[in-house]
């Protein structure tokens, strides 16, 4: 199993289409046995599941992400664990063990100008505070 999660400053970061790293878990018999942080290189909401694909990996934990990201991952076979907020380390842990929250309808829905801060995670559902 590889998990990854939105990554900033060791926690999860708020919105998957604009995060600019990822933190990235190989696992095997249920536990961590390696790690590393990878930067997307400007890729943005279209290509990150691609990138994720490429990765080998195959379960995604983030915060807020939008429905066009979602059918991308779910089409590379990608599970999502959404609406998750605080640390990126804890969150795999709490996976792992079968405890992590988690919101399965998680979705933000607005991507204009002023969206710029990746805090859609926060809302766990839709974002719709601006």
């Amino acid at each position: 199993m590889k998990i990854a999660a939105t990554f900033e400053n060791g926690t999860i970061f708020g919105h998957f289409g604009h995060t600019r790293q990822f933190k990235v878990y190989d696992v095997e018999a249920g536990k961590v046995v390696g790690e590393r942080v990878v930067d997307t290189n400007g890729s943005g909401h279209g290509a990150l599941a691609g990138f994720l694909a490429d990765l080998g990996v195959d379960t995604l934990i983030c915060g807020g992400i939008g429905a066009g990201a979602q059918n991308a991952l779910a089409e590379a076979g990608i599970r999502l664990y959404g609406g998750v907020t605080g640390s990126a380390d804890e969150a795999v842990k709490a996976l792992l063990e079968g405890k992590l929250t988690y919101d399965a309808e998680v979705h933000c829905d607005h991507h204009d100008a002023e969206h710029q801060g990746g805090h859609c995670g926060e809302h766990k559902q839709e974002c719709s505070c601006h």
